[in-house]
């Protein structure tokens, strides 16, 4: 019996599945997580996947799977070995609750993952889209998981012109991909839709002339710029924040501390200090800041580094300055007296990071005259990105390194359901 819908609902063309599905086989990338269609490593990618770049995942689930290579080994590992070995891929909650939940599914599920997507949503950091995805993917549940890509292919599909941001929007969209989603191969059905999305359905510059079905979408059809759908709401700017610490050294110990285990950068370990107060110099802050956390009172403090670095909600100035107390007094708890290599063990931000590489150094990077950081002890050395040199611009029309030209040829276009070269295309070329 043919599918209904809604007369506001067009049904999507029906052979838009078996289209994607056949250039997927093809072109598929050969991604770790896809070795094996495991639960468990299909969990881990899923929730790296969630804030992360799939290039940028890659590295950190071929590292995170080396060391807790399943269920049992993550729930096994303490707190600080599971951040210390999701340092660097960020938004360190999701490792926090990915261990909950592994400690979870052993002591309540025999240590396996659940197969309906209500008892996955159920457990610490899975929330509808994670559910779906491991069902779908994992255990083949004819279940469609609509991440950004996913919505943002759907829409140029239907010409979504209202706003993703909102939720009877998301529905319907997602209706409509049920629909035409196939009643087996769920999981290769989903990971397609991803897969058009990371790659050819781009936010920006979308590849509609490689598109296996752009036969299928009205904004490629109607539109002089599919890009433009869907509509992007405005980004807020980023909250400025100046900071200052202080890296207090007893003889060869340093003094650190713990986050709260909760909020942001939870469970990770910083040297003392905080933000920069109005009025008041770098210095004067990392000083203030450290007796009120520790109750310590340091003598002169020397320029280390002013670090910059960027997440998602804001962007930190980090002026970092050394000194040295002659007794280390005693503490306990969140706040320890380390080695720098018993530092570089712990559990640490990025920022905090490239702090330690600095007081590593032999001699001190921020001393040397010729170093890529040097700068005077009165002068902090500023850390960024260094820019790469410029490259001369290859002759118009020379293939970029490493891409692979496609012809584009008639019969490519008739495989794709495209009009061939010259043919008049209805629609195409009017604005939207």
């Amino acid at each position: 019996m043919p599918r209904r819908t809604a007369p506001s609902e067009p049904a999507l063309p029906s052979r838009l599945a078996p289209a994607l599905l056949a250039w997927f086989r093809r072109e598929q990338r050969p991604l770790p997580w896809r070795v094996a269609r495991d639960p468990y490593r299909t969990w881990v990618a899923e929730v790296l996947l969630q804030q992360t770049r799939v290039e940028q995942a890659v590295p950190y689930f071929e590292r995170f799977i080396g060391r807790f290579p399943d269920l049992r080994a993550l729930a096994a590992a303490p707190p600080s070995e599971v951040l210390k070995t999701w340092q660097g891929a960020g938004y360190y909650s999701r490792a926090v609750r990915l261990h909950a939940a592994a400690r979870a599914l052993v002591t309540r599920h025999g240590g396996m993952l659940p197969r309906t997507v209500e008892e996955l949503e159920r457990l610490p950091g899975i929330g509808p889209y994670i559910a779906r995805a491991i069902a779908a993917i994992a255990f083949d549940v004819p279940v469609v998981p609509a991440d950004a890509n996913v919505f943002r292919v759907v829409a140029r599909w239907t010409r979504e012109a209202r706003s993703l941001g909102s939720a009877p929007v998301r529905a319907s969209l997602v209706r409509r991909l049920e629909m035409l989603a196939p009643r087996r191969r769920s999981g290769e059905f989903a990971e397609a839709l991803m897969e058009l999305g990371e790659t050819i359905c781009r936010p920006r510059r979308p590849r509609c002339d490689e598109c296996p079905v752009a036969f299928g979408c009205r904004a490629w059809r109607e539109l002089r710029d599919p890009a433009t759908v869907p509509r992007r709401p405005g980004r807020p700017p980023r909250r400025r924040v100046r900071a200052a610490v202080a890296a207090i050294r007893c003889g060869e110990r340093w003094l650190v501390q713990r986050r709260p285990t909760s909020g942001f950068l939870g469970g990770l370990w910083e040297f003392p200090g905080g933000k920069i107060e109005r009025g008041e110099s770098p210095r004067a802050a990392a000083r203030r800041e450290l007796r009120e956390e520790t109750g310590l009172v340091a003598g002169p403090l020397e320029a280390v580094a002013t670090v910059r670095h960027d997440y998602s909600h804001m962007s930190v100035e980090l002026h970092a300055f050394r000194g040295t107390v002659r007794r280390a007094v005693p503490v306990g708890g969140p706040r320890r007296w380390a080695t720098l290599e018993e530092v570089a063990r712990l559990p640490l931000p990025k920022a905090t990071e490239r702090i330690l590489g600095l007081l590593r150094s032999d001699p001190p990077a921020w001393k040397r005259a010729d170093g890529p950081w040097s700068a005077s002890p009165l002068r902090p050395a500023v850390l960024k990105r260094r820019r790469a040199p410029p490259t001369r611009a290859a002759p118009r029309g020379s293939p970029r390194p490493g891409h692979v030209r496609r012809t584009g040829g008639r019969a490519s276009r008739e495989r794709r359901g495209l009009p061939p070269p010259g043919a008049a295309t209805p629609g195409r070329g009017e604005g939207g």
